[in-house]
């Protein structure tokens, strides 16, 4: 039985190569084989910078690979279906960058897809395995906060080049599609259910036509989850979970740095000056380490991946709702598997 999972990289992006790649490289059961660019060049740079031992000048030539075992999709977002379709189909097991598709529709081909290759796919939601996101819902489940009864969050950024990826509307690009689905899947990862109904109000660019500013109410039934996000505000994130008896505050709960530990603040409610905050430390991790040996593990053990295509879908039928209710000035209620 192989002990690492050979992977294989569909593109260049930044992510990948500045963070996603490095961090698992740093892991035990992943071995980064090789990179793939529609220029060899950029893939031989790419390669030699990062010491992967294959560079590919087309996408094509990576997923006929025999040696590969599975891609990561850090392509554009209007790519994450058709390439990862394609990977499915080549016998690759896929980890696909958030969010995994532009549509609910293009979701479930996604599906169809791993349902008839009998690979696995799954998002790379990094957050899902990293410990300080694992911790706060274990202090919910514990009971220490009472009843959640709101999420409140915020998560932000500064982008106004017209050159960039995340400002073309028809590629995917937005607040909402980019930053908005973590604050959503957070939230439905700590309450363990879906949404009912949700409203949002949107702000786009004039230029660009993308969501710059984003407000959205998420209707849990006994708890409501309300965040902003925006590609065009100061670079800003936070979360807080809030219930009856205390509340619990995730200071960096998104971008959570790799080279120091974490806090997370649990309030107990002593006073509005924190005289009841408990700061509880996280040790130092590389989420992009752990997402990747949990993946790995998966292939391995023939086990479910951290964020599965069903939970993924799920993200997405928010979203895509979102962006209904922004149109009919309605609450809408997400599409349903």
């Amino acid at each position: 039985m192989a002990t690492k999972v050979r992977w294989g990289v569909l593109g260049v992006a930044k992510i990948a190569v500045t963070k996603v790649i490095p961090g698992m490289q740093q892991g035990s059961l992943c071995e980064v084989a090789a990179i793939a660019s529609r220029e060899l060049a950029r893939a031989t740079e790419a390669a030699n910078n990062l010491g992967i031992p294959k560079a590919y000048g087309s996408y094509e030539d990576l997923l006929a690979d025999p040696d590969i075992d599975a891609v990561y999709n850090p392509l554009p977002n209007h790519l994450h279906v058709p390439w990862s379709i394609k990977a499915a189909q080549a016998g690759k097991h896929v980890l696909c960058e958030k969010p995994i598709s532009l549509t609910v529709k293009e979701c479930r081909k996604l599906i169809e897809a791993r349902d008839t290759a009998g690979v696995k796919i799954g998002e790379a939601f990094m957050v899902h395995s990293h410990p300080q996101w694992l911790r706060a819902r274990e202090i919910v489940h514990s009971g220490e906060i009472g009843p959640v009864r709101a999420i409140v969050g915020a998560f932000s950024y500064f982008n106004d080049d017209p050159g960039n990826v995340r400002n073309v509307a028809v590629y995917g690009g937005g607040g909402l599609m980019d930053i908005g689905c973590y604050p959503i899947t957070t939230s439905r990862f700590i309450l363990g259910k879906e949404p009912a109904r949700v409203q949002a109000l949107i702000e786009r660019d004039p230029k660009f036509g993308t969501d710059r500013l984003t407000s959205a109410l998420l209707d849990f039934g006994d708890c409501q989850s309300i965040f902003t996000c925006s590609t065009q505000l100061v670079n800003y994130q936070r979360m807080q979970i809030i219930g009856t008896k205390g509340r619990i505050e995730i200071p960096i709960p998104f971008n959570a740095p790799p080279d120091r530990p974490t806090r997370i603040y649990v309030d107990i409610g002593g006073d509005f000056h924190g005289k009841g905050i408990r700061t509880e430390e996280i040790p130092t991790v590389d989420q992009y380490t752990l997402q990747g040996d949990a993946f790995s593990k998966a292939i391995l053990e023939n086990s479910e991946v951290p964020t599965t295509l069903e939970n993924a879908f799920g993200n997405m039928a928010v979203i895509e709702a979102l962006f209904r209710s922004d149109r009919t000035a309605q609450w809408e209620g997400p599409t349903a598997l």
